[in-house]
C-alpha cells in the first residue's frame, strides 16, 4: 500500500447535521423508503409500479382498465384492475418528449410525441396490449430538423389532433385521415401543453418560454428563437395563448408565471389552471375575461425559498380540489378552491419528482419522473450506474381529511421542508467568526472560496483503491497511479466517502453544481435534449433563482470565472492537441483562445484568456493561466483575490480512444496535475489563511459505484479543514453550495441548497497552515491514442473505438460506449465489462411491480 493511504485514520467520525443515528446513504433504507441524491426521502403512498425509465406523462383508458404511461423510452401499459405492468413498448425511433400522450374516445388508439419530429399512433389490441401503427412526421422550424413535439389534444370529430410544436413556436393541426401535419398556428415560445374548450372552438396553449420579446427588450437565443430574459440571463416570460380554431389564429395572450406547463380546465369551462414550474405558482385564468383571477402559491410553507416546481395538475370531479405535482417536494399539493382565496390543505407523498397526474374521481395516478433514483433493489448487485433509472407510477386513493393530515406530516419530513425553512432564521450580531457560520450572514474565517468543477467521475472510479474509505477496488479505473494529487489531497485533508452528485449528466449536472436546482425542462428531457443540451446557452433551462455568481454579485461580493459554461476555440481553429501542447511547453503563446459564453452576466466576469470546454486543450495550460492571474492578484494586495472564484477543469471527461488525442489515463493525469498545481500555489499564496477550496464533479455518469451511481468525489481543502480524516456524513452538490453560501454570507438560492446539510464535519476551529505540495504526474501527458486504423473492435470483449463519438460538446458521446472504452483501456481488452450494473439509459433493468409502505384505501 502506498504510504499516502496510511495518512487517514480509520474510524467513525461525527454525525452529519441531519442528526441521524448512523450516516445516511442513498438507496433503500432499513426503516423503509428510499433516500435519493438530493438528501430527501421518498416513500410513495398507495400502490406503485417501477420500471427502467423516466415516466413523463400518463393517460387513462376511457373504460379505466388501463393506464398508459409515456416515458423517455416509449410506452408503458399498466392494468389498473390488477395493478400490474402489462407491457413496455419502446418507440421504434426517437425518445419521449417532455409532454404529450392522448387516448381516442373509443379507447382503440393512442398518440404519443417524441422529442425529435414524430407523432406515433398506436392501436390497442383485443388482449389489451398495444402495437405501433402510423408514424406521422412533425418537422421542425421551416420543415427541417426536430420540432420537439409536446402536448396533444384530440378534436371531438376524431379526425384532427392538436399538437404543440415546441421548437416551431406553433400549435400544429394533424389530419388523422391523411396522416400528416396540415397547419401550424403561431403561438408563444416553446408551446408545452394544449387544452380544448368544451365547445372545441378555442384551444388554450401553455407557452413555456412566454411571449416574443420586443425589439428593444433584452433577449437570448433558445433553440433558434430570441427569448425574453432578465438582467441575469434567465428566461423572464411565461404565458398562455388563446387560439381560435375556426379562424386558425391566436386571438389572445395571458401572462402567467415562468415555465407554464400543465393545464387543467374546470368542469364548467370558466377557469383554466396553469402550473408555473419555474415560479412556484398556479395561475387561475378566467376564460371569459382572459385575465388571471388568482395566483395560487404551491409552497407548503410561506417561509420556504423557491423550488417547489409545480408542473402538472389534476382536478376533482366537482372542481373544488386542485392536485398539483410539486416536483421539488416529491409530493402532490392538495389545494382547496375558495371564492375568497385558495387554501393548501395538505401534501400527498409521491416518488422522486412527480411530473404527471390524472384522476378518475376515486384515485390519483402519478408519474414520478425519477421514481426511486438510480439504484436497483437487487442485494446481489455489485455496483451501480447513474443511468439505472427506477421510474415509478403510483395510484393513491383520494384521501380522507385525517389520512391527508398524516400524509402531510410524512411529506414535509421526507422533503426536508423544516430544514429549508430553518435557513431563514435571523442573523445574530456579535458572533465569533467560524469556518462554517451557524446561520446565514454570520461571519466566517474565510474571505475567499475557490470552486473547481470537473467532469463525470464516480467515487469508486478514482478512490475505490483507498482502503480507509468505503470503496470497491474492483471498480477503480483511475487510482493512485493516474491521480496521485487527488489521492494526496484526500489523504492530507478529508476523504468524503458518502458524497453524491444530485444529477445524472452534464446538462443537469452543471445546473445542480452552479444553480443548486434543476428545472422541469432538464428533468423531463431525457428522451432527447432537442431544444438544447444546456451549458449556459439556453435561458429557458435556468432556474428562476439564478446562479451562485448571481447571489454573490447581488450581495456586493466579487466573482471571477475561469472557463465555466464556455465553449472555447483555438486560433488557429485547426490547432490539434499536439499543436496546443507543444506551444504550451515552449511558452511561445502563438495559439490563443476565444470564448463562447451564452450568459452575459457570466461572460462579464470571466477571465478572457482562460478556455472552457475543448478537450484538445490540456488542463495544465488552464492551470498556468489561472496561476498567472493569481500571481498578479498577490501583487495587488491581500484582498485582491475574488470572494468567489469558479474554475473549470474538464479533461477528466477524456476523449476516449479518439485518434490524435491523449489516452484516457493521460487526460485524467493531466487533470490531476493541474489540480495539484492550483492547490499547491493557493496554499503558498498570501490568500491561503482565508481561502477554502471545493473540488467537485459536475456529474458521475461515466463510471460505476458499488454504493450508488450518483456517488462521486469531492475535496474540501483549507487551513481549517480537518487533516487525515475520513468523513462518512452524507453530503451532496447542494451541500457544497450551501456551505459556500454560508461562508460567503449569502442566503441559499432555493429549497434544494437550503435543505442540504452544510459540510460541518469537514472543518475544525484551529487552523493548520501547512501547504500542499503537488506530486508529479506518473503518466506522460502526451501518451497518445493509436490512430483509428490501428484500433480494433473485438466483439468478445466489447471494446469500442471512438472514431464515431462526438467530443465537441459535453456528453455528445454515447455514455455506454464511452464507459466501455474507459473500462477496457484501464482493465484490459479481455476484462469482462460489468454490464450487469452499467445501466446505460436504463438498459437491462427488469421491470416489476411493488408495494411501498402499505396500500391505503379511503372510502368515497
Amino acid at each position: 500500500m502506498h504510504p499516502l493511504f496510511r495518512l487517514i485514520a480509520v474510524g467513525v467520525v461525527a454525525l452529519s447535521t441531519l442528526a441521524l443515528p448512523t450516516p445516511m446513504h442513498v438507496g433503500p433504507q432499513p426503516e423503509g423508503g428510499y433516500v435519493v441524491a438530493t438528501g430527501q426521502r421518498v416513500r410513495p403512498v398507495g400502490q406503485s409500479v417501477t420500471f427502467a425509465g423516466r415516466p413523463i406523462d400518463l393517460a387513462l383508458a376511457p373504460d379505466g382498465k388501463a393506464l398508459y404511461v409515456k416515458d423517455n423510452r416509449g410506452l408503458v401499459v399498466i392494468a389498473t384492475e390488477t395493478w400490474q405492468l402489462r407491457q413496455e413498448l419502446a418507440f421504434p425511433s426517437g425518445g419521449g418528449s417532455m409532454h404529450g400522450i392522448a387516448v381516442a374516445p373509443d379507447g382503440r388508439r393512442l398518440f404519443l410525441t417524441t422529442a425529435q419530429n414524430i407523432l406515433w399512433e398506436a392501436t390497442v389490441q383485443a388482449d389489451g396490449t398495444v402495437a405501433w401503427g402510423r408514424k406521422i412526421a412533425l418537422p421542425g422550424p421551416g420543415g427541417k430538423g426536430d420540432s420537439d413535439a409536446c402536448g396533444l389534444a384530440l378534436l371531438p370529430d376524431g379526425k384532427r389532433l392538436l399538437v404543440c410544436l415546441s421548437r416551431n413556436n406553433s400549435l400544429g393541426i394533424v389530419d388523422l385521415k391523411e396522416g400528416r401535419l396540415t397547419k401550424e398556428i403561431p403561438v408563444g415560445i416553446a408551446p408545452y401543453a394544449v387544452a380544448l374548450a368544451s365547445d372545441a372552438r378555442t384551444a388554450y396553449v401553455s407557452d413555456w418560454g412566454g411571449r416574443h420579446p420586443e425589439a428593444d427588450e433584452p433577449s437570448a437565443d433558445s433553440a433558434g428563437t430570441k427569448t425574453l430574459i432578465d438582467r441575469r440571463g434567465v428566461g423572464a416570460s411565461g404565458c398562455v395563448s388563446f387560439v381560435d380554431l375556426a379562424a386558425e389564429r391566436q386571438t389572445g395572450l395571458v401572462e402567467t408565471g415562468l415555465h407554464p406547463s400543465g393545464l387543467q380546465l374546470s368542469p364548467d369551462g370558466k377557469t383554466l389552471y396553469v402550473a408555473n414550474a419555474n415560479s412556484d405558482t398556479v395561475s387561475a385564468i378566467s376564460t371569459e375575461t382572459r385575465k388571471v383571477v388568482e395566483t395560487i402559491s404551491a409552497r407548503p410553507n410561506v417561509r420556504m425559498p423557491f423550488g417547489n416546481a409545480p408542473n402538472a395538475l389534476a382536478l376533482s370531479a366537482d372542481g373544488r380540489t386542485l392536485y398539483v405535482a410539486n416536483g421539488g417536494n416529491n409530493a402532490l399539493a392538495v389545494i382547496e378552491r375558495r371564492a375568497e382565496g385558495s387554501v393548501l390543505r395538505g401534501l400527498i407523498p409521491t416518488g422522486w419528482y412527480p411530473g404527471g397526474v390524472v384522476s378518475d374521481g376515486r384515485a390519483l395516478y402519478i408519474a414520478n419522473v425519477k421514481g426511486l433514483g438510480s439504484r436497483t433493489e437487487d442485494p446481489k448487485q455489485a455496483g451501480h450506474g447513474v443511468y439505472q433509472y427506477m421510474g415509478l407510477v403510483q395510484r393513491v386513493w383520494i384521501p380522507t381529511p385525517e389520512t391527508l393530515r398524516l400524509y402531510t406530516i410524512q411529506a414535509k419530513a421526507d422533503a426536508n421542508i423544516p430544514q429549508a425553512v430553518h435557513t431563514s432564521e435571523r442573523t445574530r450580531a456579535g458572533r465569533k467568526p467560524l469556518p462554517i457560520p451557524e446561520r446565514d450572514g454570520e461571519p466566517s474565517v474565510f474571505a475567499h472560496v475557490v470552486y473547481i468543477l470537473k467532469e463525470n467521475r464516480t467515487y469508486d472510479q478514482v478512490f475505490g483503491d483507498l482502503k480507509q474509505g468505503d470503496g470497491d477496488p474492483n471498480l477503480c479505473t483511475f487510482g493512485y497511479e493516474v491521480t496521485p494529487n487527488h489521492h494526496a489531497l484526500a489523504a492530507q485533508f478529508v476523504l468524503l466517502d458518502n458524497y453524491y452528485c444530485n444529477g445524472v449528466l452534464s446538462a443537469d449536472g452543471h445546473s445542480w453544481a452552479t444553480e443548486g436546482n434543476c428545472t422541469d425542462h432538464l428533468e423531463k428531457a431525457f428522451g432527447g435534449f432537442t431544444r438544447s443540451y444546456t451549458f449556459g446557452d439556453d435561458p429557458l433551462t435556468y432556474s428562476a433563482s439564478g446562479f451562485l455568481w448571481d447571489r454573490v454579485l447581488e450581495h456586493g461580493l466579487t466573482f471571477r470565472n475561469f472557463g465555466e459554461m464556455d465553449y472555447a476555440e483555438p486560433i488557429p481553429a485547426n490547432a490539434s492537441f499536439h499543436d496546443i501542447y507543444t506551444d504550451f511547453l515552449a511558452g511561445t503563446g502563438k495559439i490563443r483562445f476565444i470564448h463562447s459564453i451564452g450568459i452575459e452576466n457570466l461572460r462579464r466576469h470571466s477571465a478572457p484568456d482562460y478556455p472552457g470546454w475543448n478537450l484538445r486543450i490540456p488542463d495544465v495550460l488552464r492551470a498556468d493561466l489561472f496561476l498567472k492571474e493569481l500571481k498578479a492578484d498577490e501583487a495587488k494586495g491581500a484582498k485582491a483575490l475574488p470572494n468567489l472564484t469558479l474554475l473549470y477543469l474538464p479533461n477528466d471527461h477524456t476523449s476516449g480512444r479518439s485518434a490524435g488525442m491523449p489516452t484516457p489515463r493521460a487526460q485524467i493525469a493531466d487533470n490531476d496535475l493541474a489540480l495539484g498545481r492550483i492547490v499547491d500555489a493557493l496554499s503558498r499564496s498570501r490568500f491561503w489563511p482565508k481561502t477554502c477550496i471545493f473540488v467537485n464533479e459536475d456529474d458521475p455518469q461515466d463510471g460505476f459505484d458499488h454504493v450508488d451511481g450518483h456517488r462521486s468525489l469531492c475535496l474540501v481543502i483549507s487551513p481549517y479543514t480537518k487533516r487525515g480524516r475520513v468523513v462518512h456524513a452524507f453530503y451532496n452538490q447542494t451541500s457544497a453550495l450551501h456551505t459556500m453560501e454560508r461562508i460567503l454570507g449569502v442566503p441559499p438560492m432555493n429549497q434544494m441548497d437550503a435543505q442540504a446539510p452544510v459540510m460541518a464535519d469537514c472543518f475544525q476551529t484551529t487552523p493548520d497552515y501547512r501547504a500542499f505540495t503537488a506530486l508529479p504526474n506518473r503518466i506522460p501527458l502526451d501518451e497518445m491514442n493509436p490512430t483509428t486504423s490501428s484500433q480494433h473492435n473485438p466483439s468478445h470483449h466489447e471494446a469500442h473505438p471512438s472514431a464515431a463519438l462526438d467530443f465537441s460538446r459535453p456528453d455528445r458521446a454515447d455514455a455506454d460506449t464511452l464507459n466501455r472504452i474507459l473500462w477496457h483501456t484501464s482493465k484490459g481488452a479481455n476484462a469482462p465489462y460489468p454490464k450487469a450494473f452499467a445501466g446505460a439509459h436504463g438498459k437491462g433493468l427488469k421491470s416489476r411491480g411493488l408495494k411501498l409502505d402499505g396500500e391505503t384505501h379511503d372510502s368515497d
